[in-house]
């Protein structure tokens, strides 16, 4: 009773997984994935042991369609699992067990060059045809494309139960805080009515928290910005600071603490400069209070 989807940019090297379920907490059982490796979809009556064994071997160089026939082959309970998988590179390859094809509603997969949703129980085969179309054509991060496909299976009817938990990982080597575990995005929705709604908005949480900053969204503290960040910086606590549009020393240290603060840790500057995302977040949330 699940709908996700794999896919990759080959250009950045990063591999990704988006779900849906009306089932608590499903990132935990579905979702396995790893930078350099690949990605795999544990669905329907999932053995999640399939997605870490599952990667040891596509680590180890096999194939997707390798991978998928060994986890099979050793599984009494084939019948009732869905799998995607998919390598580094490669075409993906999927599996809907006969079980599983005789559930209400429809189950199967839809492949494409560089990704692969699957669902079951699914309001039709539509749903997994416009999560394909909606990834191939979406501008933008892996990340954001997932999201989008997530979207559109969705919006084409989802799974017959309705929506409880989404999750999304990215993964790339050197991605993670620090660039040290290769997980880029991973965030996941536990409980909530509409899951993919506030796993979008978590990812933008994500994004300003975790990444760091484009260096063309960075911008010189001009006088009117020094203003409207010192006030920020004195409503918060940080004084004293220097009078008028002065944007010195003490002020760039005032707001790398502020930063910390306000978990924005990666954006952090030793310089004159403001991350335009940045700004635009603090002005959001001072009109919020």
């Amino acid at each position: 009773m699940t709908y996700s989807i794999i896919g990759r940019d080959p250009a950045n090297g990063e591999l990704g997984i988006a779900v849906q379920s009306k089932f608590p907490g499903v990132g935990s059982i579905v979702v396995h994935a790893s930078a350099g490796a690949g990605a795999i979809a544990t669905q329907a009556f999932a053995n999640p042991d399939h997605g870490q064994r599952g990667l040891e071997l596509l680590e180890r160089g096999a194939s997707a369609e390798e991978t998928l026939a060994i986890l099979l082959r050793g599984d009494d309970r084939r019948e009732e699992r869905q799998l995607a998988v998919m390598a580094e590179q490669g075409r993906a390859c999927a599996h809907t067990g006969a079980h599983v094809d005789a559930w209400d509603g429809w189950s199967g997969a839809a492949i494409g060059e560089d990704a692969v949703a699957s669902g079951n129980t699914l309001a039709g085969e539509a749903v997994v045809t416009r999560m394909l179309e909606a990834f191939e054509a979406a501008p933008g991060a892996l990340a954001s494309r997932l999201l989008c496909a997530l979207a559109a299976g969705r919006d084409a009817g989802g799974e017959l139960r309705g929506q409880q938990s989404a999750a999304l990982l990215v993964v790339k080597p050197g991605g993670g805080y620090g660039g040290r575990d290769g997980r880029h995005v991973d965030v996941s929705i536990y409980d909530h009515v509409q899951p993919i709604d506030e796993l979008a908005r978590c990812y933008e949480l994500h994004r300003l928290s975790y990444f760091p900053s484009n260096e063309d969204d960075l911008v010189p503290i001009d006088e009117a910005i020094a203003r409207e960040l010192k006030a920020v910086l004195a409503a918060s606590g940080f004084r004293p600071l220097p009078p008028g549009a002065i944007w010195d020393e003490a002020c760039i240290a005032a707001m790398a603490r502020f930063m910390g603060v306000e978990n924005y840790d990666n954006r952090i500057r030793d310089d004159a400069r403001i991350d335009l995302e940045v700004l635009a977040d603090i002005r959001r949330r001072r009109a919020q209070r």
